[in-house]
């Protein structure tokens, strides 16, 4: 076994570790909300002042930006996704740092877990809904789901890594 993969594996390892995670905490979380707690019937639910459980079927992409039920649509969006998910998963096997290995692979298990809600359900279940009033108007942010978070948690682990992260030794 050569040093690059005894350095790299042990990150692999994490990347793969963060993509399983984040997928087994999204699913769960939207199979909990919609067959244990039952949210479709509940309707929204006021959990503080600021956030609330609510139902919403997003057949668009990320922001449910182009809206469209249309099945060669969602069939395309599935593909795009696919795509995407071994694209990322080669950057992952290739990342030479630890963050941008986990960002990844979170990244990777955001997408395989909206991937999966838009093979099974037509559309990706988003439930979380940040809300604020000020004076009398009430100002909503996207409703997303936990797959949504792990995507934006690794993007900004790419970002902080591309741009703050420890710079790479020079070859001598």
């Amino acid at each position: 076994m050569s040093g690059l993969e005894r350095s790299t594996t042990p990150h692999l390892r994490a990347g793969v570790i963060a993509a399983i995670v984040s997928l087994i905490l999204d699913q769960a979380s939207k199979l909990w909300l919609l067959y244990v707690f039952d949210l479709a019937h509940r309707g929204a639910v006021r959990v503080t002042p600021f956030f609330d459980l609510v139902l919403a079927w997003n057949v668009g992409i990320s922001f449910g930006w182009f809206q469209t039920d249309n099945q060669l649509a969602q069939v395309v969006l599935i593909g795009i996704k696919a795509i995407a998910v071994i694209v990322l998963g080669i950057w992952m096997a290739r990342s030479s740092t630890l963050l941008a290995t986990i960002a990844l692979g979170l990244i990777i298990g955001g997408a395989v877990g909206n991937g999966i809600d838009r093979f099974l359900h037509g559309a990706v279940v988003d439930f979380a809904l940040f809300h604020i009033d000020i004076g009398g108007k009430t100002f909503n942010w996207y409703v997303f789901n936990l797959a949504d978070v792990a995507i934006v948690a690794g993007v900004a682990g790419l970002l902080y890594d591309s741009f703050l992260g420890v710079p790479a030794a020079k070859a001598p």
